[in-house]
């Protein structure tokens, strides 16, 4: 399993994270989405077939591309 948390200056209001969240759930090999409003930042958990290149492209697609990973665990 992996994980990541990081920032995206993108993030604006609730329909932005609930966005995110159902963007990247629908990912094969992502277990879990969490996108906070108030702090901007989003942790993603996943597994294969899931990569972190294609999370990061995913989100560049919809418009909420990340800024820096916060943590890499």
């Amino acid at each position: 399993m992996n994980t990541k948390t990081f920032t995206v200056p993108n993030i604006s209001c609730g329909h932005c994270t609930h966005t995110i969240e159902m963007e990247l759930g629908e990912l094969a090999g992502v277990t879990s989405v969490k996108a906070v409003q108030d702090s901007k930042q989003v942790t993603v958990d996943w597994q294969e077939p899931a990569t972190w290149p294609q999370i990061q492209a995913l989100l560049q697609e919809i418009n909420y591309p990340p800024e820096g990973l916060i943590q890499i665990q």
